[in-house]
């Protein structure tokens, strides 16, 4: 009986996330072809068995799915624009980041030659790529995910979030915000503790103690705001803003700019005044929706 053929793929772009993609499917038994504008970035991957292309267009025929972790989307289109001609019937994952109405306009490009687009927002580190740790969002064509699900999860676990193609970055971003607030908020706390003479690596390992806490919060803070119910709380609005209150005259006293608390304030002080006072925390939530 022959031996199966291995299945193929195209990296195109070998940056730091590039090379990483390249190596996952390298190690994973895919026959990789690797494309980047400078060719020597590609001795070590073709050293352990990629094939380099040429030029971006032998690249695009040397297989079915084309995976594009370049800088912006702009920057995926200038590299694919060459071999626009050989798209049809292949699917192009972009994975730039970019804003929605950029992943939308590349789809709608992408389309336009015959090819299905993926955009693919990738929550991962170099480092990470191929671990436990990173995951991709990724939307578009379904039946297109489908096809490709098991390549894509070569480089992280993937979650597939709609057919519009800007809901991949939306999801990302979204995300992104959650971590954003999670480390100004550590950021800001260093500040705070380093005028009683506390340094950031000795609070780092309570910080990072409490939030481990607060991530195990989030499925019961995803399930009141789900709802739209928040009594019978354990952690309440008037409970919690006499402590942002101190929070912020106690950075205020000691110098150090309480501006990114303030928001929080805001929002408890205003649910407690429309008289939901011993609503759960998640009840934020409903200051922030769109109604």
């Amino acid at each position: 009986m022959a031996e199966r053929a291995a299945p193929r793929v195209t990296i195109l772009g070998l940056g730091r996330m590039g090379t990483a993609i390249a190596h996952a499917f390298l190690d994973a038994g895919y026959r990789t072809t690797v494309w980047n504008r400078t060719a020597a970035k590609a001795g070590v991957l073709t050293a352990e068995g990629a094939v380099y292309a040429d030029d971006v267009t032998a690249a695009v025929e040397a297989g079915p799915l084309l995976i594009v972790p370049l800088l912006d989307p702009g920057a995926v289109r200038q590299a694919l624009e060459p071999a626009a001609p050989c798209l049809a019937g292949r699917t192009v994952v972009g994975l730039a980041n970019g804003t929605p109405q950029q992943a939308r306009d590349l789809a709608a490009w992408a389309a336009g030659h015959g090819a299905d687009y993926l955009d693919g927002a990738m929550m991962a580190l170099p480092h990470t790529v191929a671990t436990p740790e990173a995951f991709f969002f990724y939307s578009g064509p379904e039946r297109a995910y489908a096809e490709h699900r098991t390549a894509l999860e070569v480089m992280a676990t993937g979650h597939f979030v709609g057919a519009d193609p800007a809901a991949a970055e939306v999801h990302s971003l979204a995300v992104l915000g959650t971590g954003y607030a999670a480390l100004t908020g550590f950021l800001h706390a260093a500040a705070l503790l380093e005028t009683f003479g506390t340094d950031p690596e000795t609070l780092a390992p309570a910080a990072a103690a409490w939030l481990r806490g607060m991530a195990a919060f989030l499925p019961e803070l995803a399930r009141e705001a789900g709802a739209g119910r928040y009594g019978d709380a354990a952690s309440t609005i008037d409970l919690n803003r006499p402590a942002v209150d101190a929070l912020i005259a106690v950075s205020g006293e000691r110098g150090v700019d309480p501006a990114l608390h303030r928001p929080l304030k805001e929002l408890l002080d205003r649910r407690s005044a429309d008289g939901h006072g011993d609503d759960s925390f998640a009840a934020v939530y409903e200051l922030l929706r769109v109604r």
